[in-house]
């Protein structure tokens, strides 16, 4: 799984469909979508038409809360793949640990996983408690738990958790829905580094093992949030270029 991807949450019809191509022709190689988006279809032709080998580009989608439970969890999958139109899903996460119903939806996933509905399985919005549940009733472990996680709402339990447990952690909302970028402490590590502040943010979230995937619908944003790979934050905010 890269690391570093493009979330397409409002990312709908034809303009969601360029920004996905758009940043595939720039460089990215992960997209993470989810049913509740109702932008499969696009991102699925998008990933069709871009001119990148299938396995050189790594989709994620979801699996919502109205769908859970085994049976329907089943259904769900086979759905989105469908609408995907993709041979098979690269990653299929539980949206939400919904009460009363996330354990069977677990065990539908790995169903789909040995279907070859996905390649992989995990969770999203799961605590601690939440993955300590999850692993005392299965043998399976989630590849991925998928996160709000930034410099501003920095879970580091969470993160030493999964750390532990060989669970990718994966930030979304990397960015804190754009609510600092003016923040002084922020901006001036930008200027150190000679970043803009949300590179500075991505950059932290790498540094750190987790994953990002900032999303924009803007062609110069979107290059703008890929420049993270030629720089790095020293702990004191200095950048090593």
């Amino acid at each position: 799984m890269p690391r570093f991807g493009l979330g397409v949450y409002q990312s709908t019809g034809k303009s969601g469909m360029a920004a996905i191509k758009h940043a595939l022709s720039v460089g990215y190689r992960h997209i993470d979508t989810a049913a509740l988006y109702s932008n499969e279809a696009e991102v699925g032709q998008a990933v069709r038409e871009c001119g990148i080998a299938r396995d050189q580009v790594f989709v994620t989608t979801k699996l919502w809360n109205a769908d859970q439970g085994y049976d329907s969890t089943l259904k769900a999958g086979a759905l989105s793949l469908k609408k995907l139109g993709l041979d098979k899903i690269d990653l299929y996460l539980i949206h939400w640990p919904e009460p009363g119903k996330r354990r069977d939806s677990w065990r539908a996933l790995i169903e789909l996983r040995e279907r070859g509905v996905t390649r992989s399985i995990g969770v999203s919005n799961y605590t601690v408690a939440h993955l300590k549940e999850l692993l005392a009733q299965s043998k399976v472990k989630p590849s991925v738990n998928q996160v709000e996680f930034n410099p501003f709402l920095y879970q580091r339990d969470l993160l030493s958790f999964c750390n532990d447990h060989g669970i990718a952690l994966v930030a979304y909302c990397p960015l804190a829905r754009a609510q600092k970028l003016k923040d002084a402490r922020l901006r001036k590590i930008a200027e150190s580094c000679r970043k803009t502040p949300a590179q500075v943010m991505l950059r932290w979230g790498l540094q750190r093992g987790v994953g990002v995937i900032p999303k924009s619908v803007h062609p110069q944003r979107i290059e703008e949030n890929a420049a993270l790979f030629d720089f790095t934050i020293s702990e004191i905010g200095r950048a090593h270029v």
